[in-house]
């Protein structure tokens, strides 16, 4: 099974139950995040990705909201947050089999707006 992601949309996929017209938005606010504070992203596996992100002291606070809002819309991601010093957090996202596709275009959106 693969999952349709849709250009225009970045790596929104079609499972994703967002309202069409605020996946712009959301969006918005992962490329926000990666330009502004990925500094590594590392490929564990085929399912798995781990970003390193560093920034102010609310950081670990930004990715949790976003990343708890994505999960209600996109109930297939799977986030571990971590903190390994203030203004430092580690974003671990697991997909299952059938959405491999999502975190490609995930992984790649990370490093084409961030640093690593």
């Amino acid at each position: 099974m693969t999952t349709d992601v849709s250009l225009d949309q970045g790596w929104v996929p079609e499972a994703c139950t967002l309202p069409t017209a605020q996946r712009p938005l959301r969006l918005a606010e992962f490329d926000e995040l990666f330009a502004t504070a990925v500094r590594q992203a590392e490929r564990l596996d085929d399912r798995r990705l781990r970003l390193t992100l560093t920034g102010p002291a609310e950081l670990e606070t930004t990715v949790r909201d976003l990343t708890e809002r994505e999960s209600r819309c996109c109930s297939f991601f799977t986030f571990g947050v971590s903190t390994r010093r203030p203004g430092q957090v580690v974003l671990d996202v697991a997909v299952p089999a059938g959405h491999v596709d999502v975190l490609d275009a995930l992984a790649a959106r990370a490093v084409q707006q961030g640093t690593p």
